[in-house]
């Protein structure tokens, strides 16, 4: 090591390549960079969301209506907004395709932020996912063995209660052992959420099609409670991510307020016609070199341009034949401020490496 960064930037800042050198034995962390940084507090929204790839703050910036800007603004155009805008409308899906790290995943959580609705319930899609995964969740298991220690305390204890009576007191219980869903949660909660369906090219084939049917009907039917006894029609189960509950009645969960349901796509498969007649779609373009400037400025501050000129140049020659997510720019740029004791080669190798094959050079 040759204890020099590649400009020599933290000669200019005041870092000496020391302090850089965490991984040497006992040392205090680094803080992280601004995109990092977890708010305390937060409810279910993952730290995905704090997607950097499209924030920083001119006009077009989501604000709420306060007027208090955002912790991390969420950069659009006027055209952009207004598919936004669209999808609410007509309450209708938004499909959001666009390069990884284009900030689609992040687009829900300024959504949220924007109109007051709390908390994104985010379900992230892979090939594995089921409807069912993202509707409620049945723990029988659980069930059958409390059901089981129940009946051998009750034993213990020289309980004589009828059979009928022991059957109805379990039957009573089924509600702890259900939890909906991201998208039972939606459906069912008492006013409007933000669903975030991440990933949805990573799905089944038939996954988009069974998604598309619940989101028409605007409901669901639980099948442990539609065969419930009439005297239970009545149960209380736990939204996703919450200790809140909802009475589903009969079985069946049905929506009252049609839920903000924002779908992102890497744009790795089609889908078919009838899903996306029924999606308002919003295609984020590729970052200019100004739009990029916005977003290095709001994350690392004015001062960070100076050293990312020539990341961001290489950036652009590189994304004409390579996938590349902005967040990597933000990586090498926030390395390059910190002192880091790497050559610019090593830089790029380390966080600029091309997604679509990561073994190529």
């Amino acid at each position: 090591m040759t204890g020099q960064s590649a400009t020599g930037a933290h000669d200019d800042s005041g870092v000496a390549p020391e302090d850089w050198w965490v991984f040497r034995g006992p040392s205090e962390l680094p803080p992280p960079p601004p995109w990092r940084r977890f708010p305390a507090g937060r409810g279910s929204t993952d730290p995905g969301d704090a997607d950097p790839g499209n924030a920083g703050g001119p006009s077009g910036a989501v604000r709420p209506a306060s007027g208090r800007p955002l912790d991390a603004p969420y950069l659009l155009e006027r055209n952009e907004i207004s598919v936004v805008n669209a999808a609410l409308h007509l309450h209708r899906p938004l499909l959001v395709t666009g390069r990884p790290g284009a900030g689609k995943s992040s687009l829900a959580r300024a959504v949220a932020e924007e109109l007051g609705l709390g908390d994104v319930l985010r379900w992230s899609v892979n090939s594995r996912s089921t409807l069912q995964d993202a509707l409620y969740r049945y723990d029988a298991v659980g069930r059958l063995r409390e059901t089981s220690l129940r009946r051998e305390r009750e034993g213990r204890n020289g309980s004589a209660r009828r059979p009928r009576a022991r059957r109805a007191a379990a039957a009573s219980d089924i509600g702890q052992y259900l939890r909906l869903g991201p998208l039972g949660s939606a459906l069912a909660a008492d006013r409007p959420r933000v669903l975030l369906v991440d990933e949805l090219d990573k799905a089944d084939i038939d996954l988009p099609n069974d998604l598309l049917v619940v989101l028409e009907e605007g409901e669901f039917e639980i099948p442990e409670l539609a065969r419930l006894p009439e005297h239970q029609q009545d149960v209380q189960v736990l939204l996703s991510g919450s200790r809140e509950r909802v009475t589903v009645h009969r079985g069946v969960v049905r929506c009252t307020h049609f839920p903000i349901v924002i779908m992102t796509s890497n744009g790795e498969r089609d889908f078919p016609p009838a899903f996306m007649r029924r999606c308002v779609r919003l295609d984020l373009p590729e970052p200019t070199g100004d739009r990029l400037r916005k977003i290095i400025e709001h994350n690392l501050g004015h001062q960070a341009l100076a050293a990312a000129e020539d990341l961001i140049e290489i950036f652009h020659q590189r994304s004409k034949t390579q996938t590349l997510a902005t967040d990597q720019l933000l990586a090498a740029v926030h390395l390059r401020l910190s002192g880091a004791d790497l050559t610019k080669e090593e830089l790029l190798a380390a966080v600029l490496h091309r997604l679509d094959d990561p073994m190529a050079p």
